[in-house]
């Protein structure tokens, strides 16, 4: 396997209210020289996948400004600074669902465009939930969508999940769920 890439430079390429962008030069162990930009990003943010029961996922359907359109998926945001991983998962599920959850547990980190896009999101399951409402930033109510676990086909026939993140968390539960070599091998 190569080396990584050495360093040439890193300077700020463009800022938004939200976004930095950095360009950043490289030269390969080849010899050959290029620049790339990535968006930089402060801590990971969180997806929070809430069982209902043991049979039964809640979703979120919220509007999505990036498709211009409503989007089904689990409720997620960003960590606040200093804020625990964990403490971040159950503010968001009390946020967008209304719920809080005794058994919180982080399963894996995912990353979306690697190549461009420096943080990542924790996808933490959420268990044993209860009614404990938070005022959120959402500027209209978030709609909650109750699933059936075991239809994951029918969750990914829809047109309206189709954000990764989401998809990567429903398979990562699902198979840890209703698997047992699966779940297994994850505690391994």
């Amino acid at each position: 396997m190569s080396s990584k890439p050495r360093i040439l430079q890193r300077r700020l390429a463009a800022r938004s209210r939200i976004f930095q962008i950095e360009a950043v030069d490289l030269e390969f162990a080849n010899g050959q020289r290029r620049t790339f930009e990535r968006v930089l990003g402060g801590a990971d943010s969180v997806m929070v996948v809430p069982l209902r029961d043991d049979d039964t996922l809640l979703l979120a359907r919220e509007y999505a400004t990036g498709s211009d359109d409503y989007q089904l998926g689990f409720p997620k945001g960003v960590v606040d600074e200093g804020e625990p991983m964990l403490a971040a998962a159950e503010r968001e599920l009390r946020e967008e669902l209304g719920f809080g959850a005794r058994r919180l547990e982080i399963l894996r980190r995912v990353t979306i465009v690697p190549g461009y896009i420096q943080h990542g999101t924790q996808i933490v399951l959420a268990r044993d939930l209860y009614s404990a409402p938070l005022p959120g930033d959402e500027p209209e109510p978030i709609e909650t969508v109750p699933w059936p676990l075991d239809d994951v086909d029918g969750l990914l026939r829809r047109k309206d999940f189709t954000e990764a993140r989401s998809v990567a968390a429903l398979l990562l539960v699902y198979r840890l769920l209703r698997e047992p070599t699966f779940a297994q091998s994850a505690k391994t």
